[in-house]
């Protein structure tokens, strides 16, 4: 789609503002008409337009591809807390066991829930 969207931003768009300009200048031609754009100053301002679009789409991207990737770590992180503070103390007895999911819950709130409020600020 991005790559339909960009030649029609640079070339249909202009062409169709100028038309319409045009037929608009020759319907009012008694008046004087404080904008008169010209072709030139059309393609401009739709090429200033074009690259905006070009940088948001980038942009947008590149923020949904961090994210995607931050939440694949918090997957990760999850899975090695778990089977060191949780599993590894399962065999030991159950006062490791308990200090070992106060580890767990105090890392996973720490740096799981606390780095995703975070990363809802920044994003």
């Amino acid at each position: 789609i991005a790559g339909i969207s960009v030649p029609m931003l640079l070339c249909a768009k202009p062409y169709f503002l100028s038309k319409e300009a045009s037929t608009h200048h020759h319907s009012h031609d008694e008046e004087e008409d404080d904008e008169d754009h010209g072709l030139g100053e059309i393609l401009i301002h739709q090429a200033i337009e074009t690259i905006e679009f070009v940088l948001g789409m980038v942009s947008n991207t590149a923020s949904y591809l961090r994210l995607w990737a931050l939440s694949l770590a918090h997957s990760e992180l999850a899975t090695v807390f778990w089977e060191k503070a949780i599993l590894s103390t399962l065999n030991v007895n159950w006062f490791a066991t308990f200090i070992g999911y106060g580890i767990f819950a105090g890392t996973t709130f720490g740096v799981l829930l606390c780095m995703d409020v975070l990363e809802c600020f920044l994003h």
